[in-house]
């Protein structure tokens, strides 16, 4: 079974619109018509390979996701946890909640990523099956530096790429991986430093840039053009 964790728990508040003096975060902005949640959740919902799908969100927000889920025939959607303090612990609380076999895969991708290509999904998935993990990445484009307001060094970018989501993990290597930071009271960054830390190699694929978080007004922006 291929089971997907959707973290949704997070604020959001720097690209959050005030809606009657609250800010809405990110993943529920509409564009389009549309929260961008959606958008995310119709990703997996069409995608073959994908078995089930798991929210894990604040419980202010559990009456709306459940309207959503009706509305756009997201039948994948099985299930809607709460979220913790941090993506960690959102994701945790999902992971124990799936059901999932030892070796089934569980695939994490960030609520706020509204335009992951199906193809880079497909890829990171099959890859997966084959390896054991994958975490979708792009490789840095630019020059890049270290340094405090004047240049220091300037880094290799052939060894640099810019982690995005999908990380797709079998669940008994996440599961390892989160009791380990809970016990060491680790906070990652993502699932992939996570299992890093276990000693396992974790396997590079190919992403793509339009697979952006949005963060900002700025990304807000920038999605509503590339959706028109």
């Amino acid at each position: 079974m291929i089971i997907a964790i959707i973290p949704a728990g997070g604020k959001g508040l720097r690209a959050g619109i005030a809606v009657n003096g609250n800010a809405t975060p990110k993943q529920y902005l509409k564009v389009g018509g549309k929260e961008i949640i959606v958008y995310t959740l119709q990703t997996f919902q069409k995608n073959k390979l994908i078995n089930k799908i798991i929210i894990a969100a604040e419980p202010g927000y559990f009456n709306l996701l459940i309207k959503l889920v009706k509305k756009y025939k997201l039948n994948k959607v099985k299930l809607i946890v709460e979220g913790g303090k941090t993506r960690q612990d959102s994701v945790y609380n999902a992971l124990l909640s799936s059901g999932a076999d030892s070796a089934d895969l569980i695939v994490v991708h960030d609520a706020a990523r509204a335009l992951l290509p199906n193809d880079v999904l497909t890829n990171a998935i099959n890859i997966a099956k084959k390896k054991g993990n994958a975490l979708v990445c792009i490789r840095a484009k630019d020059t890049l530096i270290k340094g405090h307001k004047t240049v220091k060094e300037y880094l290799n970018r052939d060894e640099i790429f810019y982690v995005q989501t999908p990380q797709i993990f079998k669940y008994r290597d996440l599961n390892v991986a989160l009791r380990k930071a809970e016990k060491e009271n680790f906070i990652g960054t993502d699932e992939s430093m996570l299992v890093n830390k276990t000693g396992k190699k974790v396997n590079i694929v190919e992403g793509s840039v339009f697979n952006f978080k949005i963060t900002t007004k700025e990304d807000v922006e920038m999605f509503k053009i590339l959706k028109n």
